[in-house]
């Protein structure tokens, strides 16, 4: 299995991304990620799912779920420890699609 560390590292840079915010499919606010220290993985992560899937569908929340990789269990295990996971868990829970909007410097 690998390691989220691991993953974040086959990443591209997403150090210009200042944040990220996703919109439900009313377009009401459905989550903010700042780029600050102990969110930088979930930047990464999400912009990655942006560039590949343009949204968080459902395809790109499995995919994100295996980038975060052993924190996905403990985010099963814990929910509201993770909520950038627990996004992504919902979405596949209710089979929803999220907007993305990169705010950039």
């Amino acid at each position: 299995m690998q390691k989220f560390s691991d993953n974040l590292l086959m990443l591209d840079s997403a150090d210009h991304v200042k944040r990220i915010e996703l919109y439900d499919e009313n377009n009401q606010p459905a989550g903010i990620i700042e780029n600050k220290p102990g969110t930088q993985g979930s930047i990464k992560i999400y912009h990655h799912l942006f560039k590949v899937f343009g949204e968080i569908n459902t395809d790109a929340a499995v995919e994100g779920l295996a980038l975060y990789a052993e924190h996905t269990e403990d985010a099963e295990d814990h929910p509201g420890k993770h909520p950038n996971i627990d996004r992504l868990l919902n979405v596949l829970d209710k089979e929803q699609t999220l907007s993305i909007k990169l705010i950039t410097d």
